[in-house]
C-alpha cells in the first residue's frame, strides 16, 4: 500500500516501464491485425449521452434514446472537467443519486426513495460483486473509466436482485491497437497527492492492451484523517481467429479510507468548532483490498449470431478496527465513546456467464445463463464492548482497547443461478418494443463458527420488463414501461437465522418519459415520471408485536428532469432536478408503532445539480452547485439531516497540445454540512473548502 508521496510513485515505475516497452516502435511495427475493428465511443463533456449505448440498462446494445427507461451516462471528459476525484462525486452529479457512503458500508447511494447496497447495484464493467454485510468498495475512483452509466428504477432483468432504486456501472477504457498514453499528477490541500498513468497499444499481430494505474493520499482536512488508495487495471483483447476473440482483465485495488466515523452533535446541531476533530482512537485501522480476474471468449458464429462465455473471479479482503460511536455530554463537556468494533470480511466469488446474441433485421435478442459461487467469512469481536471519554478538543486519542476478543463468527456458501432473455423488436422506424424476463435462484448455506445453529435457505425471484419507445421524430422519443424487481431484506451473504425464513421483497414500477435532442445535439433533455411499490418488507405482526413478518410496503413516486444546452459556441449549461414523494404504506415497528405515511430514512424529497462550463482554444472553466434536500435519519422521522448546497469551480489552461493544467476548487462557500448520519448522535461532515492543482498529459 502507498504510505508516502515516495511510495505513491514507486508502484507506478514498473508499470510505466512496461507501458513504454509495449508502446515501443518494435511492438507497433507489426503486420496488419487479425483482430476486428473495435469501436470506442469517445467520452465527451457535452450532452447527456443519448446516442451512447447503456449496458447497465440492456444487454442488447440499444442507444439511450431508444431505451424505454430512465438512463444517463457521464463521460470521462466531463468528470475531469469538473474535478471529481472519487466515483461517488461523479455519480451524484447525475440525476437523483445521493451519497450515503460511510466507512462501514464503503460506497452507498440513495435513489428514487430506496437506499443502500441492498437496493442500489454497483457494477464494474458489467460485473457485479455480491454485497457482504452491506459493504461495497469497488470501483472507488473514476481513473481508467470511459464513462459512468446509471439506470434508475428496477434493473433486475439485467443484473439480478438488489436493484430497485438504481444500477450504476463504471465502463472501463478498452484496449486499442492505436498507441496512446496519458498521465496525471495532482497536489492539493490536506496534503493531497494524486498520480495516474494509462496507455493502450498493439500487442502482437492480433491483439491490443490497455493498462491504467492510479494512487492517491490525503489527510482529508481532519485530524488523523490519512487516507490512501491505489490500483492497477489491465486489459488485453486478442483475435484468436477471424471469428473468435479473447478478452482478459486483471485488476488489483487497495484502499485505506479515512478512519473517521463522524462528529458528535452539540445540543442537537453541528458545531463548527469541532469540524477538524476525529474522535476515533489513534491506532484505528480500515483496509479494503479487491482483486478481479476475467476471461471472455466470443465466437461470431454468423454475421447475425454470436456466442460468448465469460468467466470471472473476484476476491475482497476487508478489515475494520475502530471506536465508532460518539455522543456529546453537555453537562460534563466530554465526548463519550463506545462501540469498540473489530470486523473482518473474506469474500471470494467465482462466476460464469454464457450468452447468445441475435441481431438480424428488425429483431435483436439476447439470452443467457449466469452461475456463481460465493464464499463469505465474517470475523468480529461482538458484542463490541468498551467505552471511554475525551475532551472535545486537544485530547489524546488513545488506543483500541476492547474487552471482547476478535474471532471468526460465521461463514456462508452461496450458489446463484439465473436465466434471462431480452428482446427488442422494431415494428417500424418509429416504434420499438423491448421485453425482458429473468429468473434468479439463490441457495445460501450458513455455518456458525461459534457453535450456534446453521441453516440452509433458498430464495428465488422472477423479474420482467415490457417497454415501448415511440419516436415522434428522429431525435425525439416518448417511452413507457412496466417493470418488476426484487431486493433482499438484508445482504444475502450475511443472512442470519432470523432472516433466513424471509423471501425476497418484490418491487413493481410504472414509468413514462420523453427524450429529445435538438439542433444536432447542441441541446438535449429528458424527463421521467414514475411510481414504484415494494412489498414484503419486514414489519411487526399487528396481531403479535413481538414477531416480525413480511407484511410491510413502501412506495415512491416522482419526477426527474435533466438537460444539457449549448448556450453559445463556448458555453454549455447542464442541469438536473428531481422530486421524490416516498413513504411507508405499511410498517409497524417496536412498540406496535405504525410508520405508515412516514418517509424512509436517507431519501431526500428533492435534489439538483447545475454546472456551467466554458471552453475556448486554450482555456476552459466551469462552476456549479450540488443541492441535496433534507433527509430523515430514522423511520420515525424524528430527526433530519439539514438540506445543503455546495458550490464548486474549476479553471483549466491548455499549456500545449498535450498538456492541460487545471485548478479545482471545492466547497467555495466553506459550507458546514452533513453528508450522512452515523446514528442519531453523530453526523459525517462534508469536506471543507479546499483546492487542488493537476497537470494532465495526453499523447
Amino acid at each position: 500500500m502507498m504510505l508516502s508521496s515516495h511510495a505513491c510513485s514507486t508502484p507506478i515505475r514498473p508499470i510505466v516501464a512496461a507501458i513504454a516497452l509495449l508502446c515501443a516502435p518494435a511492438a507497433r511495427a507489426q503486420p496488419p491485425a487479425l483482430m476486428p475493428v473495435v469501436t470506442i465511443q469517445a467520452a465527451s463533456d457535452d450532452g447527456l449521452g443519448l446516442k451512447r449505448e447503456i449496458g447497465a440498462a440492456s444487454r442488447i446494445g440499444l442507444a439511450a434514446q431508444d431505451l424505454p427507461a430512465s438512463v444517463e451516462s457521464l463521460g470521462a471528459a466531463s468528470i475531469e472537467a469538473r474535478g471529481d476525484v472519487q466515483l461517488k462525486d461523479a455519480v451524484t452529479r447525475t440525476t437523483g443519486l445521493t451519497d450515503i457512503s460511510s466507512p462501514g458500508n464503503g460506497i452507498a447511494y440513495s435513489a428514487r426513495g430506496f437506499s443502500g447496497n441492498s437496493a442500489i447495484a454497483i457494477l464494474e464493467n458489467g460485473q457485479r460483486p455480491q454485497v457482504g454485510s452491506g459493504t461495497a468498495s469497488y470501483p472507488a475512483d473514476p481513473w481508467g473509466y470511459e464513462y459512468i452509466e446509471v439506470l434508475r428504477g428496477p434493473g433486475s432483468v439485467i443484473h439480478g436482485s438488489g436493484t430497485t432504486g438504481a444500477t450504476i456501472n463504471a465502463v472501463r477504457k478498452a484496449p486499442t491497437r492505436a498507441a496512446a498514453f496519458e498521465a496525471m499528477a495532482g497536489i492539493g490541500a490536506g496534503r493531497a497527492l494524486r498520480a495516474g498513468v494509462g496507455a493502450s497499444g498493439a500487442l502482437g499481430q492480433g491483439g491490443a492492451f490497455r493498462i491504467d494505474a492510479y494512487a492517491d493520499r490525503s489527510d482529508g482536512l481532519i485530524e488523523r484523517g490519512d487516507a490512501r488508495h491505489g490500483k492497477v487495471l489491465a486489459s488485453v483483447a486478442y483475435a484468436l481467429a477471424p471469428t473468435l476473440d479473447l478478452e482478459l482483465q486483471l485488476d488489483h485495488l487497495e484502499q485505506k479510507p479515512q478512519r473517521y466515523f463522524g462528529t458528535p452533535l452539540v445540543n442537537g446541531a453541528l458545531a463548527r468548532a469541532l469540524r477538524r476533530q476525529n474522535y476515533n482512537v489513534g491506532d484505528a485501522d480500515i483496509g479494503l483490498d479487491d482483486d478481479k480476474a476475467l476471461a471472455r471468449l466470443t465466437w461470431r458464429v454468423t454475421p447475425f449470431l454470436s456466442v460468448s462465455n465469460e468467466l470471472v473471479y473476484m476476491k475482497a479482503r476487508r478489515h475494520w478496527r475502530n471506536v465508532e460511536s460518539y455522543s456529546y455530554d453537555a453537562q460534563a463537556k466530554l465526548v463519550e465513546r463506545s462501540d469498540y468494533i473489530a470486523i473482518a470480511h473474506d469474500q471470494e466469488q467465482a462466476g460464469n456467464r454464457l450468452e447468445a446474441r441475435w441481431d438480424a433485421g428488425a429483431n435483436r435478442l439476447v439470452a443467457g445463463w449466469e452461475a456463481a459461487t460465493i464464499n463469505f467469512t465474517h470475523t468480529n469481536n461482538a458484542p463490541y464492548g468498551g467505552a471511554s471519554s475525551v475532551a472535545p478538543t486537544g485530547f489524546a486519542p488513545g488506543v483500541f482497547d476492547s474487552p471482547d476478543p476478535l474471532r471468526p463468527n460465521f461463514t456462508t456458501d452461496t450458489v446463484t443461478h439465473a436465466l434471462y432473455a431480452e428482446d427488442a423488436y422494431r415494428f417500424s422506424e418509429t416504434m420499438l418494443l423491448l421485453a425482458g424476463l429473468r429468473h434468479d435462484r439463490y441457495q445460501v448455506e450458513r455455518t456458525s463458527l461459534q457453535g450456534a445453529a446453521g441453516f440452509d435457505a433458498t430464495l428465488q425471484s422472477t423479474a420482467a420488463r415490457l417497454g415501448l419507445t415511440w419516436k415522434l421524430a428522429p431525435d425525439t422519443s416518448l417511452y413507457g414501461q412496466v417493470s418488476s424487481g426484487s431486493d433482499p431484506v438484508t445482504s444475502l451473504l450475511s443472512l442470519n437465522l432470523a432472516n433466513s425464513r424471509y423471501k425476497l421483497t418484490r418491487s413493481r414500477q410504472l414509468e413514462t418519459g420523453v427524450k429529445q435532442s435538438l439542433a444536432g445535439g447542441k441541446a438535449e433533455w429528458t424527463a421521467a415520471l414514475y411510481r414504484i411499490r415494494k412489498d414484503d418488507i419486514i414489519t411487526r405482526d399487528p396481531a403479535n408485536p413481538a414477531l416480525s413478518i413480511q407484511g410491510g410496503a413502501q412506495s415512491s413516486r416522482g419526477v426527474e428532469v435533466s438537460a444539457s444546452v449549448a448556450l453559445a459556441p463556448a458555453w454549455r449549461l447542464e442541469a438536473n432536478a428531481v422530486y421524490t414523494d416516498a413513504q411507508f404504506d405499511q410498517l409497524v415497528e417496536s412498540g406496535n408503532v405504525s410508520r405508515a405515511g412516514n418517509r424512509p430514512a436517507d431519501a431526500p424529497k428533492s435534489s439538483a445539480n447545475l454546472w456551467l462550463g466554458y471552453r475556448s482554444n486554450d482555456w476552459r472553466a466551469g462552476g456549479g452547485a450540488r443541492y441535496v434536500g433534507a433527509r430523515f435519519i430514522d423511520n420515525a422521522n424524528t430527526q433530519a439531516l439539514p438540506a445543503y448546497t455546495v458550490l464548486d469551480a474549476s479553471l483549466g489552461w491548455q499549456a500545449s497540445r498535450h498538456v492541460l493544467v487545471q485548478l479545482n476548487l471545492r466547497n467555495l462557500a466553506d459550507k458546514l454540512y452533513a453528508s450522512t448520519s452515523y446514528g442519531g448522535s453523530q453526523y459525517l461532515l462534508g469536506a471543507r473548502r479546499h483546492a487542488e492543482l493537476t497537470v494532465q498529459w495526453r499523447y
